[in-house]
């Protein structure tokens, strides 16, 4: 702990100097995984910087310079190549024949929680 004197201010006789130890230092890996954390995963920037014990706007400052990183004309990006799936040329309707007679026909795009409303008030 180290002592200074000052004259200037009246009453003021000791200055003691508290040392808060060395500044901590975040590796690109753990910057990269607090940004994925704090503005992929849905939860605020805020609440992932309480967890880590850094500001928020260190995480801002993070994200920028992750950013910066990436080359201006783009970049090497992997891509996924899948084969086409082809379109089924029918139109895949089904019919359906209730109790009652009445007959309903139906998409294969359609809703099913909507078409099970519909036959919950056929049958009734």
């Amino acid at each position: 702990m180290k002592s200074v004197n000052i004259d200037v201010f009246p009453g003021l006789r000791r200055l003691d100097v508290v040392d808060t130890g060395r500044r901590r230092r975040w590796s690109d890996e753990a910057k990269r995984r607090i940004v994925a954390e704090a503005f992929d995963s849905g939860i605020s920037v805020s609440t992932a910087a309480r967890r880590h014990a850094v500001d928020p706007s260190q995480i801002y400052d993070w994200r920028r310079q992750l950013f910066l990183r990436i080359p201006k004309g783009g970049g090497f990006v992997p891509v996924v190549v899948t084969p086409e799936v082809p379109v089924p040329s029918s139109r895949g309707q089904m019919e359906i024949v209730c109790g009652n007679g009445r007959r309903i026909i139906v998409d294969r795009d359609v809703d099913v929680a909507a078409l099970l409303r519909v036959l919950v008030g056929i049958d009734r």
